[in-house]
């Protein structure tokens, strides 16, 4: 896709998956930064075992563009994980898309309590679909060692 203004808009398709080609999953994370030389097989396995994951779709190519996931009990709370697009696609609400997939699969499923850690520079895009600040909670990982 060309990134200049007169690019035509990709049609894209948000799915629901339980499968996908792994190179083109590792391709997106690799592109967010946040790939830790997995294997294949623990890709799929993170695709399976989500609560819910989601492909963005170039349909004219079939390629995966963006995905994102939750992870939940799927009873009561769920944690909205791994939200990525190509960068070539962004400005074209896909990662809006994405998030609206993932919301309806837990709300189908009457998990309303969805949470997220935004990254630095995504709080006004995820306020903008209704998620707010936790104020008076930190996020924490982690780091090893007890105690």
């Amino acid at each position: 896709m060309k990134k200049d203004k007169d690019a035509k808009k990709a049609r894209i398709d948000i799915r629901l998956v339980k499968d996908w080609p792994a190179p083109e999953i590792i391709a997106l994370y690799e592109a967010a930064g946040w790939w830790d030389g997995s294997t294949k097989s623990s890709v799929k396995n993170n695709i399976s075992g989500s609560f819910a994951f989601a492909v963005a779709v170039d349909s004219e190519t079939g390629k995966a563009v963006g995905m994102g996931r939750v992870l939940s009990d799927g009873v009561s709370d769920a944690y909205v994980q791994d939200v990525i697009v190509l960068p070539a696609y962004r400005k074209q609400d896909i990662g809006k898309k994405i998030i609206s997939a993932l919301l309806g699969e837990c709300a189908k499923k009457n998990v309303s309590w969805v949470s997220l850690i935004a990254e630095s520079g995504t709080i006004d895009f995820y306020s903008g679909l209704g998620f707010k600040v936790m104020k008076g909670h930190t996020p924490m990982k982690y780091q090893g060692g007890q105690k």
